[in-house]
């Protein structure tokens, strides 16, 4: 019955709280700020979202979890590093690979490339790569001794390249010093025979050709340059990559994504924890509001106060009616916030992409980003999580002023002192 009453007066002192517009406008200001808080915090919450699956499907599914590449020499037995890695418990697949660092020649001078040599059938069980081009540029890498290439979106387009047309990579000659490199370059012609769109860096600077034809190029006969490692946790990639390297007879290099593209899985967490940190503290502020307006509530209620005590209303009643009239702010703002950040977060990419239409902008540039939109993923425990923070803010802010409120004195309040 206590908590019935406490309710009941908490919401007619919350809709009488026109009466005093100061007030009013305080307690307005408390919830659009928590509203506020909870809705920017869902929606950066998404977004940080967004960056771990785009980074975990595109840029990790596309980057090998890990690579064993050749120090002196070519890799001549790729087959046995295979077949010891299909004995270590966590790694899923391998698969060779030769790869060619050279120049390719656009306006305004030169740009390096990473031309991969891939046997399709067997890279497809390390990378998702065929997942971003058409079926008939993947099946052009198959073609072993055709001199074949399949660029990146970002790439051909900088180049004025599509589909048919012609490209020279320049490469060091075999065996000549460093300071001939550059005169003794060698010229080597391929078609585009495709085109692969994974949005960012990806589509810039790395190139596909048939691991055959690579392997020509660069006299290796059967040996490849390196065989490439998925795993099936991606956290364990650096102990199964060194377990397995540890392994072998030939001196390898050992690498694996985290020393390549860790750094932003880390940079995207770091930036996680200081967004929420600091909107947390938003919302803090607004709640603070929440005291103000409590604290001048109770001042402006002093004489109805005093009458409901020497009506004989307990004083825990009393502290009841301003914790449910502050916690009415929160609640309104949560529901506010939550309902505009779900509505934002689920259409984060379309607005963005709106945005830089009209605004004629660029929010994510390819140069610097591995992606060149804004992603968005939305995770009920992180909706959940930032409403249920919110609301304990709220309610920990009515405290003290429902607890001044209960120590009003009747004789004190009634007599206008």
């Amino acid at each position: 019955m206590k908590q019935v009453l406490s309710l009941w007066i908490g919401w007619r002192f919350y809709m009488a709280r026109q009466s005093n517009r100061f007030i009013s406008f305080i307690s307005f200001a408390s919830t659009a700020g928590i509203a506020l808080g909870v809705a920017v915090l869902i929606i950066a919450l998404s977004a940080m979202n967004g960056f771990e699956r785009e980074l975990e499907q595109r840029l990790l599914g596309v980057v090998p979890h890990g690579e064993l590449t050749g120090v002196n020499e070519p890799i001549h037995q790729w087959q046995n590093i295979a077949q010891d890695a299909s004995l270590i418990d966590g790694i899923v697949a391998a698969a060779p690979f030769v790869r060619i660092s050279g120049l390719i020649q656009k306006p305004g001078g030169f740009q390096g490339l990473s031309v991969v040599g891939i046997q399709p059938d067997l890279e497809a069980k390390v990378s998702s790569i065929a997942q971003f081009m058409p079926k008939q540029s993947w099946q052009a890498l198959a073609q072993g001794d055709k001199n074949n290439i399949v660029l990146g979106k970002g790439l051909a387009d900088s180049l004025g390249l599509a589909i048919g047309d012609t490209l020279s990579l320049y490469t060091p000659s075999m065996g000549a010093t460093k300071a001939q490199r550059i005169g003794a370059a060698k010229s080597h012609r391929f078609i585009v025979a495709g085109i692969f769109e994974i949005g960012g860096e990806m589509d810039l600077g790395t190139a596909y050709v048939p691991m055959d034809y690579a392997a020509d190029i660069l006299g290796l006969g059967d040996g490849v340059s390196g065989v490439r490692i998925k795993v099936d946790d991606v956290f364990a990639a650096p102990r199964l990559i060194r377990d397995l390297g540890y392994s072998q007879q030939q001196y390898m290099y050992l690498s694996d994504w985290t020393r390549t593209q860790g750094h932003l899985y880390q940079d995207i967490q770091l930036v996680r924890a200081v967004m929420y940190l600091v909107l947390a503290l938003v919302i803090a502020v607004a709640c603070f509001n929440i005291v103000s307006t409590l604290v001048m509530a109770v001042r402006d209620k002093q004489s109805e106060i005093a009458i409901l005590l020497t009506m004989g209303m307990a004083k825990a009643t009393v502290m009841g009616i301003f914790v449910v009239q502050g916690a009415l702010n929160g609640i309104l703002g949560c529901l506010i916030g939550g309902a505009l950040g779900v509505l934002v977060a689920l259409n984060l990419s379309s607005i963005a992409s709106s945005i830089e239409q009209m605004l004629s902008v660029q929010l994510l540039s390819a140069d610097v980003y591995f992606i060149d939109f804004l992603p968005s993923q939305l995770v009920l425990q992180d909706v959940a999580l930032v409403i249920s923070l919110a609301l304990c803010m709220s309610l920990l802010s009515t405290i003290y002023p429902a607890w001044k409120a209960s120590r009003v004195h009747p004789a004190m309040a009634l007599a206008g002192r």
